[in-house]
């Protein structure tokens, strides 16, 4: 039951991204995303002040109760998510897991990425994003790009390069490199250059050593990360 109110909220969501050309969509369109990459991830947005998800749940003859559970509403019934850009997380097998949320308005007094709680369905060590749609490349092209963002992983399938995956914003964890290893033995370890990016790509280089498998390093230039470089550049 669980799974079903995921999808369904998620498809709240992609509707109101396409609703009334929201910011959300002028922002993501800002960024150089197609409407064909934005579908393909199953984008979303949770206005701003909104609140309407109980009632949407309700009407649909869903038990609300899920929705505390998978804590997309808190204790007051308000939506946790509200004012942001709504990532679906996949399972490898492509069921809504979970989500990651963006705040929009960076002036807002919130942190910047908001996670659904971990749960026996999401568990953040041991989840890649992207992984569901990935993983076919991977095999195919026998290695991996391991990125640090949601974005990063759009902007590069967009770009025709689709055997990368997200660690979603945390240190690679055995689980999610063990994940990889189903696919393939190589990763190449692709994550944002500044200090904290270098630091996590070291960390990674031993884990991933660790797991017998073969490292390379992709090392940007300064300031830049995977979407910013692509736009910039050509393949």
């Amino acid at each position: 039951a669980v799974l079903i109110i995921l999808k369904f909220v998620k498809n709240i969501f992609v509707k109101k991204l396409f609703a009334h050309k929201s910011s959300a969509l002028n922002y993501l369109m800002s960024r150089g995303f197609l409407k064909s990459t934005i579908d393909k991830f199953e984008i979303g947005y949770c206005p701003e002040g909104d609140h309407e998800i109980v009632a949407e749940t309700a009407k649909e003859g869903y038990n609300t109760k899920y929705l505390h559970h998978i804590r997309i509403i808190n204790e007051q019934d308000k939506n946790r998510f509200t004012g942001r850009i709504m990532f679906p997380i996949h399972s490898i097998t492509g069921e809504v897991i979970g989500f990651g949320g963006r705040i929009l308005n960076d002036k807002l007094k919130a942190v910047k990425y908001l996670n659904s709680d971990s749960s026996n369905l999401y568990q953040k060590s041991k989840i890649l994003y992207g992984m569901h749609i990935a993983k076919h490349a991977v095999k195919k092209l026998d290695f991996c790009y391991i990125v640090e963002g949601y974005t990063d992983v759009m902007a590069l399938h967009q770009f025709g390069i689709e055997n990368v995956v997200s660690s979603c914003g945390t240190a690679l964890t055995k689980e999610q490199i063990r994940l990889i290893h189903r696919f393939t033995k190589n990763i190449i370890i692709l994550f944002d250059s500044d200090n904290a990016g270098v630091n996590a790509t070291l960390k990674a280089i031993d884990s991933v050593l660790i797991e017998g498998m073969h490292p390379k390093i992709l090392q940007l230039p300064n300031d830049e990360d995977p979407a910013s470089f692509i736009n910039k550049n050509d393949k």
